[in-house]
């Protein structure tokens, strides 16, 4: 199997893209593995044939119509995206340095990073990235925004700017005894953003459950793997994350954070530039910045 760097698409992506030239017993096939993917797939296949309500053949056909000789090379696939999926930074590393291209670190990284953005933003449905938008300019909606551990750095700049491009922003803190508190208030037809990618946390799952079943709508940012949250997301953006480094990137996702920016801000323009020159106003009478006139 080729490694993750040069393997475009998971097997969730492949199911995603073929579902409408599914059979109706694949598509409940489809639905079958979706549902607790990656391990949904890893029993035999008699067992994954028995989860879904559907026959063995069933089973052969499709993997083979996703691109795979047999069922065997359809689960070596899955073992591989479940042991990228949960694993930690040095094993990440570990794998990384043993197949190490030749070159510079600057030319292999940024290497990866644009075969990221290709291959991430090619599988956005404009509509999608449109609606999206859409939900998050419109005012009579409150939007909600969390991350975890590590993409609340993702949150906290997508925050900062939603905060200034209209009213009816609120960022939930990730600590898990607080966020309740921020249900208590949600109403149907909110908005929540919702940062999850792989070593995906619990809290972050449960929130995103609870918020949906109060009516409000989920937008996640995601990995290539996609959180569980996706589940109850209405939209989900998936970025692919692998670089040849311990850690992952984000640098996909905050493109496509600050073109969702970009476009809310272009939507909103009107009540923006009244914001945005109140803004400025209180910055020069708190001498915020530095001036150099």
């Amino acid at each position: 199997m080729p490694d993750s760097l040069n393997h475009p698409e998971t097997i969730a992506d492949r199911l995603h893209e073929q579902f409408d030239r599914l059979t109706r017993a694949e598509r409940q096939l489809a639905a079958s593995l979706l549902e607790n993917y990656p391990v949904s797939g890893l029993g035999s296949i008699t067992t994954v044939a028995q989860n879904a309500e559907v026959s063995t053949p069933t089973v052969a056909r499709m993997v083979q119509k996703l691109g795979f000789k047999g069922f065997p090379q359809f689960q070596a696939e899955l073992r591989r995206e479940l042991e990228e999926k949960i694993s930690n930074p040095i094993a990440k590393h570990e794998n990384w340095a043993d197949k190490a291209p030749e070159g510079h670190i600057l030319n292999r990284f940024t290497e990866a990073v644009i075969g990221n953005i290709r291959q991430s933003l090619g599988q956005i449905e404009p509509d999608e990235f449109d609606a999206a938008c859409a939900l998050l300019a419109d005012p009579a909606r409150r939007i909600y925004v969390v991350g975890g551990r590590i993409t609340r750095a993702l949150a906290d700049y997508f925050f900062l700017h939603m905060q200034v491009l209209r009213a009816d922003v609120t960022q939930i803190q990730s600590i898990s005894n607080a966020w309740p508190h921020y249900l208590l208030d949600m109403k149907p037809d909110d908005i929540v953003v919702v940062f999850d990618v792989r070593r995906y946390e619990n809290s972050t799952l449960r929130l995103a459950e609870m918020a949906a079943e109060r009516g409000a709508e989920i937008i996640l940012f995601t990995d290539q793997w996609r959180s569980p949250v996706y589940n109850c997301a209405k939209h989900c953006f998936a970025s692919r994350i692998v670089v040849p480094s311990a850690w992952d990137s984000n640098v996909t996702q905050m493109l496509l954070l600050e073109t969702v920016l970009a476009d809310v801000q272009e939507r909103t323009w009107d009540k923006t530039r009244a914001r945005m020159e109140d803004l400025e106003d209180m910055f020069d009478r708190t001498k915020f910045f530095r001036k150099f006139t």
